[in-house]
């Protein structure tokens, strides 16, 4: 059975595991005649108290200005893929909730993004994006991991 991939969704957040994601959903995207759509998620603080609304003002410039640059990097990314209707949006929020949230609204058949491999003590603490949008999102994900090194034949020991 051959699923009917037509649209790829990609969270982008610029990092070399991210990338390692994009690449590979290129080639996807290539074999099943699919589109891609590049999303990448500002993270914002959430929490505005009284004391803070006088930087209300400051925030919302911040987050124009960094929705902004975010767009730049997706347009300048989506110049190596050719052979693919490549689309990009730029979120503001948690990003797990609006990774699921942007492939729902964009009928996505697959998101493809990359883990970071945080240890255990790291994703304890951070908790883990990925991870979270696998467990909450209505289309199946593929992860693409950082590969591990190899290790060096001429490093091992030899017993004569």
């Amino acid at each position: 059975m051959t699923p009917d991939i037509k649209r790829i969704l990609v969270p982008v957040d610029f990092s070399d595991n991210s990338r390692r994601a994009l690449d590979y959903a290129h080639l996807l995207a290539l074999k099943f005649d699919a589109a891609l759509h590049l999303v990448h998620v500002c993270e914002v603080p959430g929490m505005m108290t009284p004391a803070l609304d006088a930087y209300a003002i400051t925030l919302a410039d911040w987050s124009q200005r960094l929705g902004e640059e975010a767009e730049k990097e997706l347009i300048k990314i989506t110049a190596a893929f050719g052979g693919v209707t490549v689309t990009t949006e730029v979120l503001f929020g948690r990003p797990a909730s609006a990774i699921v949230a942007a492939a729902g609204t964009n009928q996505a058949d697959l998101i493809v993004m990359g883990t970071h491999g945080h240890g255990a003590v790291m994703h304890a603490l951070m908790g883990n994006v990925a991870e979270r949008v696998v467990r909450t999102a209505s289309c199946p994900v593929l992860t693409v991991r950082e590969p591990k090194p190899l290790k060096d034949p001429r490093s091992s020991t030899r017993f004569s």
